[in-house]
């Protein structure tokens, strides 16, 4: 069994294989957030893209709690020279065997500027294949784009898909994006957090039910479930 939690916006856990995975660890600050960075523990911390709300404090609970940092190249040299060196880097389309599971970074149409102006690589979402052999796909913050049909040709568990429009997908890209993947379980995330990203989670719920075959699960920040 894994476990996924959702902290709010796109700050989520996912316990697998004994493994404890923080993505997007934006709690200080975050007006969503169901607990607080220091209450946080960790074995691994991935990072989808380079703005602040989503680095978040991925540095402080890394020295915490000691913590292998994944990103993409640029975001994990920037990590290494704010004086944590336990990184790992990988770019989008490659893949790797941590662990946890094989980790590959997937396509997303979104900015990835990091916290003091500098450049933050390409944004990614990430779909990990668990040793067991489930496959979750964290699509974090993107638009929607055709190669999500590619993505849930692999046969997925779980996918974890933004709402909250204007900065990514809303319902309705949502929607198409549930209805190309094609997974057992979907989870919205990046919604409710601000006035501006406020979305009817449990209206969206009953629509892809409705046309999919897809079970979606809504939280609210600070809940799990088991899958």
């Amino acid at each position: 069994m894994d476990k996924f939690t959702w902290y709010g916006h796109a700050a989520i856990g996912l316990e697998t294989g004994g493994y404890k995975l923080l993505i997007d660890p934006f709690f200080t600050g975050n007006p969503a957030a169901s607990t607080s960075a220091d209450k946080i523990e960790a074995d691994f911390i991935l990072i989808s893209h380079g703005h602040g709300d989503h680095v978040g404090d991925a540095l402080e609970i890394a020295k915490r709690t000691n913590a292998t940092i994944i990103s993409n190249h640029e975001i994990v040299t920037w990590i290494a020279a704010q004086g944590w060196e336990k990184v790992h880097g990988q770019h989008l389309g490659g893949g790797f065997q941590h662990p946890f599971g094989y980790l590959k970074l997937t396509l997303a149409l979104h900015g990835s500027q990091l916290p003091d102006g500098s450049y933050g690589g390409n944004p990614c979402g990430f779909l990990l294949t668990t040793n067991e052999g489930r496959k979750i796909y964290l699509a974090q913050d993107t638009g929607l784009f055709g190669d999500m049909q590619l993505i849930g040709a692999e046969g997925l568990e779980l996918a974890a898909i933004p709402i909250g429009d204007n900065y990514t997908m809303g319902p309705t890209d949502g929607l198409r994006a549930v209805k190309m993947l094609q997974p057992k379980r979907v989870t919205p995330i990046h919604y409710n957090t601000f006035d501006l990203l406020k979305q009817d989670a449990a209206a969206w719920a009953k629509t892809v039910e409705a046309q999919t075959k897809t079970k979606a699960m809504i939280l609210k920040p600070g809940e799990s479930f088991t899958f």
